[in-house]
């Protein structure tokens, strides 16, 4: 049987506009860092082991990219420097780190569990992705979804 997914083309899919800008092994460790309220160069840098110039692209590139903003600070004796704040295009990212991070913390955490999680500020209850149709229903498994065009689809000629 014949995917019906080769009926559209995928010149423009948006999955693969994003992964061009998240796709590279640092973005999301770095992303993470940002969320976490490590915004600062040095401490991003010594935190994660992640090489000074690959750091300096993937900053460049996020804030190039409008995920990150640069804010100037000085600290007392030095020169200014900038840190790293989300932008809303940045923060529009948290629920894709929180899937990633449930997705790891499901196969790859140590025994004793993963050095991270991510809880509700109200009620401190763990927090998690969910994935719910327009209509407001809850979808439990992957295969109660359906891929099809968008409105933005073509139809692939053959």
């Amino acid at each position: 049987m014949r995917p019906a997914a080769l009926d559209w083309s995928v010149d423009n899919c948006t999955i693969a506009r994003a992964m061009v800008i998240l796709g590279e092994r640092w973005t999301l460790v770095v992303l993470r860092e940002v969320f976490n309220g490590v915004r600062r160069f040095d401490d991003m840098r010594v935190r994660t082991g992640i090489p000074r110039q690959v750091l300096t692209n993937r900053l460049t590139a996020l804030v190039g990219q409008g995920v990150l903003r640069r804010e100037p600070y000085r600290e007392p004796g030095s020169r200014l420097r900038h840190e790293y704040r989300l932008t809303e295009k940045g923060l529009d990212l948290w629920p894709v780190l929180v899937a990633v991070l449930g997705w790891g913390d499901r196969y790859l955490a140590d025994p004793e569990g993963s050095p991270l999680s991510v809880g509700h500020r109200d009620c401190g209850a763990e927090v998690r992705v969910t994935l719910r149709c327009a209509d407001g229903h809850e979808v439990d498994e992957p295969r109660d979804v359906l891929p099809r065009p968008g409105p933005g689809a073509h139809r692939r000629t053959p």
